[in-house]
């Protein structure tokens, strides 16, 4: 297990910018399934056979990750940019990001010591400013261009039990499926797994991959707030990291279909896999969107601390009981 995540998730690959990750992906999967297609949206999809008498199940993970965009290359040679997901300001300023390929740019803010009374205030995206060391408009003109896609640099770490990287959310999902296809599960059941696209733009990958596949059962494999962060009460975390997958019963636009909520809890304690409940329902996954095409979908997630930020963290253990369960419940029979 965790052969892929370091890779993974130092690729930068924010929403609709998704190649590299996908090439990464496919390199590693090929010959190891059935089938394996590109469709037109840019969802890479992989048939593991069943033996020919059980349903079509659906694992889903998006690929994408939250990034930025450059929208003006400004006179003094630094660029303003514009959120791709949902990324809060407060974690940005300072961050090194990458714009494209090759350009290491520094995410840049008025100092503490020139803002009033010295106290930092919350800025607004129009205030920020990335610098990449250009002297003017006409310099930086040279190495990027408007509509580049921007993502954070940071180098994957395992410190004892836990996993400290970028884009935990969701490559974290999607090292849980290529680690599912290298188990070699054999079931009754067909198996698509699905790495999708532009999740955090809109849950825009699922809209064509119900249609494609006309699935029996989905399930997103994601990661989720903890809510475990220093100073926040325990009566509102969404999770803790160590108590296992996080199995959600709602969330933001879908109340997940029963029938699968209760298969999840029922293999969990019939092999006596530590898991726990989703507590807060903030948030959506790709499973609102089968659900919508009318795909009934659960949803499983990692807990994760910080995520859509420059650093996230997990438990190993519970990234492994995540692999647990997902196996259980393929091998059912019973859907």
């Amino acid at each position: 297990m965790l052969k892929y995540l370091k890779e993974l998730t130092e690729i930068s690959g924010p929403s609709g910018n998704e190649d590299a990750v996908r090439e990464y992906i496919k390199e590693k999967i090929s010959g190891k399934v059935d089938e394996i297609f590109i469709d037109r949206m840019g969802n890479l999809i992989a048939l593991k056979k069943g033996k020919g008498n059980g349903k079509k199940i659906l694992l889903d993970a998006h690929m994408d990750e939250v990034g930025f965009m450059v929208t003006n290359i400004n006179e003094d040679g630094t660029l303003s940019f514009a959120p791709v997901g949902g990324v809060d300001t407060r974690v940005i300023i300072g961050k090194k990001v990458r714009i494209g390929r090759e350009i290491v740019g520094v995410i840049g803010y008025k100092a503490i010591h020139l803002q009033k009374d010295g106290y930092m205030n919350t800025p607004k995206y129009s205030e920020l400013k990335i610098d990449i060391g250009a002297k003017s408009k006409a310099e930086a003109e040279k190495q990027v261009k408007i509509g580049d896609y921007v993502s954070f640099i940071t180098s994957y770490e395992e410190q004892g039990e836990y996993i400290i990287a970028k884009a935990l959310d969701d490559r974290c999902g999607c090292s849980v499926l290529m680690d599912l296809i290298d188990e070699n599960i054999e079931t009754e059941n067909d198996i698509y797994f699905a790495f999708t696209v532009q999740e955090e733009t809109g849950l825009r990958g699922p809209a064509i991959i119900a249609e494609q596949l006309k699935a029996d059962i989905a399930i997103a494999v994601e990661t989720t707030t903890s809510g475990d962060d220093p100073e926040l009460e325990k009566q509102l975390w969404s999770t803790h990291l160590g108590d296992g997958p996080a199995i959600t019963f709602m969330h933001s636009g879908y109340v997940v279909h029963q029938a699968i909520f209760e298969k999840l809890i029922e293999t969990a304690k019939q092999l006596n896999i530590p898991f726990q409940y989703k507590m807060r329902t903030v948030g959506g996954t790709n499973a609102r969107r089968y659900a919508l095409t009318g795909i009934p979908a659960g949803v499983v997630s990692v807990p994760a601390r910080y995520i859509h930020s420059p650093v996230s963290v997990i438990n190993k253990k519970d990234y492994e009981h995540t692999i647990s369960l997902l196996k259980g419940f393929l091998r059912r029979t019973d859907f």
